[in-house]
């Protein structure tokens, strides 16, 4: 059967970044002339600049709004850059107004109904939904674990919108008999054709197995399952080349800026 085509970028920066809605609760959406921002007013939630449309003549002092704003709310925040935002050098504007660049990701996309394909896992290995807290906190338990830091904020976020919001997400843990391996989650965007994956930290003793593989596929077919035409990931380098033999394309590329309080 011949493959739909993904999205293209227009499509995903219209539905993805130019509407995109809060998943966190008590996080609302701002738009100060062309700059969409996200802003929760809890000290650990999410700050960030989603879109910007700007121009030579107009970047310096919509950076420089920005920088206001959040200061006067004694808050960090992410100016969410892509590789095709205006202005060319908008990144060498950026760190010229005291931001970090953090590691670049891979916007990648596919057509959900091309992706939710059988994988076979080992016998020992099972995929779990999780639903309550006892779950999440043994998502974030692994995640720490995985990456070596420690996220109490994350798992906090994750419950409140699993409370609030649970339609919004799925929430999954990889068991090896009663072990957690890998931890992952699909959120949907109300509104658009779109769903966004997240997540996919597998232990070391664990990689090379197909796990993140069948995450995505089982992931896929819960979109599927929703009526999702498209998936969205932000891809690091050892995710990309899965992705890739899976059918997702890099539309883009994405990095964080980090201004500090």
């Amino acid at each position: 059967m011949k493959k739909s085509p993904p999205p293209s970028l227009a499509v995903f920066d219209e539905q993805i970044r130019r509407n995109a809605q809060p998943s966190t609760p008590g996080t609302r959406a701002e738009w100060d002339a062309t700059i969409l921002r996200h802003v929760n007013p809890d000290s650990d939630g999410e700050c960030s600049v989603i879109w910007s449309e700007l121009d030579a003549a107009t970047a310096d002092d919509a950076i420089a709004a920005q920088v206001a704003y959040f200061s006067r709310l004694g808050r960090s925040f992410e100016w969410k850059y892509h590789r095709h935002d205006g202005p060319s050098n908008l990144p060498e504007r950026l760190v010229a107004a005291g931001f970090e660049a953090g590691e670049p990701e891979s916007v990648m996309v596919a057509n959900a109904a091309d992706i939710a394909i059988d994988v076979i896992l080992p016998e020992s290995i099972r995929i779990e939904t999780i639903t309550d807290a006892a779950g999440i906190a043994r998502m974030v338990a692994l995640h720490d674990q995985v990456f070596g830091e420690s996220r109490p904020d994350f798992g906090e976020s994750l419950l409140a919108q699993l409370t609030d919001s649970p339609d919004s997400m799925v929430p999954l843990l990889v068991l090896d008999g009663d072990r957690p391996v890998c931890s992952a989650r699909i959120e949907f965007h109300r509104g658009t054709e779109f769903a966004s994956l997240w997540g996919g930290g597998t232990l070391e003793s664990h990689r090379g197995r197909g796990i993140y593989r069948a995450l995505v596929a089982h992931r896929a077919r819960l979109a599927v399952d929703r009526s999702i035409r498209y998936l969205h990931v932000d891809a690091m380098p050892d995710s990309r080349p899965i992705l890739e033999r899976l059918g997702f394309i890099e539309l883009t590329t994405t990095t964080p800026y980090i201004k500090s309080v």
